[in-house]
């Protein structure tokens, strides 16, 4: 098995038995929810964003572990974050997962998120991974219609 495939299980087991930033947190500026009616994951992304920052970022649902590991990887890669900057990893998370399984991860400020790279060689957990990032961006944009995988 590889260094990268043995650090994916290690992270992603990681992050599912021990999700960060789980629960509503007390200042909430906008929030958006997602599901994914395929496997049932269902989340709420919960945003403190003021004076262009994300001051405060959690998030509350279930899910399989890919989905539970992306959200928490996802809040601990944003809070104190720029919105913009918010806006870029969400676009950087999209390519590493949608780009053909031969290539390699993107370059860009993806850090540990790279992990997620081997979710490509499995089209249909692709969703479960992207799920917490197409919310996060609901809740960026104020979109109030649910997001959803299908």
């Amino acid at each position: 098995m590889s260094e990268l495939r043995e650090l994916y299980q290690e992270v992603i087991l990681d992050h599912s038995k021990r999700p960060r930033n789980f629960g509503k947190p007390e200042a909430v500026t906008s929030e958006a929810h997602g599901r994914n009616p395929l496997c049932g994951d269902t989340l709420t992304v919960f945003l403190d964003l003021r004076d262009g920052t994300i001051r405060d970022i959690a998030w509350e649902g279930h899910g399989c572990a890919i989905s539970t590991a992306s959200a928490s990887m996802m809040t601990e890669s944003l809070k104190g974050k720029s919105i913009e900057d918010g806006r870029s990893l969400y676009e950087w998370f999209h390519r590493l997962l949608t780009a053909p399984p031969d290539l390699g991860p993107p370059a860009g400020p993806l850090g540990k998120l790279a992990v997620f790279t081997g979710v490509r060689e499995f089209p249909v957990r692709v969703k479960c991974a992207t799920l917490p990032w197409h919310t996060l961006k609901a809740a960026l944009d104020r979109d109030p219609a649910p997001v959803t995988t299908e």
